[in-house]
């Protein structure tokens, strides 16, 4: 039975924002002998201008590993709880984890940081430009209750970025997949980070998947949420709310009202 994400969430159709994490020891954009402090108060200020602007819940995601991979070392969800852990006492809202692209890696830093939901790609098979992309599904679902983790909800992205379906098989037939599997929520994305999801996706996992919500991934800004909302159950959104709508950028406390103050107009 899936997970209701009203125990999570208070909105009925919620904004989840993004905290991108410094990179990962091990990545090639992580610095030898980081200023960690620095990091830790980076990490705090996002968290504050997305809290204090209204969203409804986090993600924090090792967005800065670039390039990804399908299997993350141990380091990396190391970092990614050390970094939770550092900012844990400000957090207000309800928050999840995203290690690209490793559903197992981010189940287990979920368990082990006290997050509420994971997003990663957890059904179906893809070509990606980190190569083959085929999560286990049954793996996915047996790592959540070995971890004693049947609280935290599985949102599966059925439209990834950086990825096209192998399978021939449509958007309709994997949402109806993923709602089959047991999951707690879609995700509909666009080409990449920060650029628009296709409508016809997203109307086709919402036709097709009735009992479980279906959420837009990507591209969502304060011109398109009111719009959004009206077929998406939520958004998750990171660029639009960074400095200059960059992803890499710091999150622009003004450009989160602006954000939430559009979307209250629809929900």
């Amino acid at each position: 039975m899936s997970i209701e994400l009203s125990t999570i969430f208070k909105s009925a159709k919620p904004i989840i924002g993004m905290v991108h994490l410094p990179a990962s020891p091990g990545q090639p954009q992580f610095k030898s002998k980081p200023d960690l402090k620095a990091m830790i108060s980076a990490v705090s200020a996002d968290v504050k201008a997305l809290q204090d602007g209204g969203v409804d819940g986090l993600l924090f995601c090792n967005e800065s590993d670039l390039p990804y991979t399908t299997r993350v070392n141990s380091e990396v969800g190391a970092w990614t709880t050390f970094m939770i852990g550092a900012v844990h006492d400000q957090l207000k809202l309800p928050y999840g984890v995203n290690l690209l692209w490793d559903p197992i890696a981010s189940i287990e830093a979920a368990s082990a940081s006290g997050a509420s939901f994971v997003r990663e790609v957890m059904c179906g098979s893809f070509a990606s430009d980190m190569g083959p992309l085929a999560p286990d599904p049954a793996l996915v679902a047996q790592t959540r209750v070995r971890l004693k983790a049947e609280h935290v909800a599985l949102f599966t992205n059925i439209v990834p970025e950086f990825a096209s379906a192998l399978e021939g098989r449509t958007v309709a037939q994997r949402a109806k997949a993923a709602e089959y599997f047991g999951f707690d929520a879609i995700l509909i994305s666009g080409p990449v980070a920060g650029v628009p999801f296709s409508n016809e996706d997203l109307l086709a996992a919402k036709e097709t998947a009735k009992k479980i919500p279906v959420f837009a991934n990507t591209g969502v800004n304060a011109t398109t949420i009111a719009d959004t909302l009206k077929i998406a159950d939520g958004v998750i959104a990171g660029s639009s709310m960074k400095v200059d709508g960059k992803t890499f950028n710091p999150v622009d406390p003004k450009r989160v009202i602006e954000l939430v103050t559009a979307a209250n107009k629809s929900r």
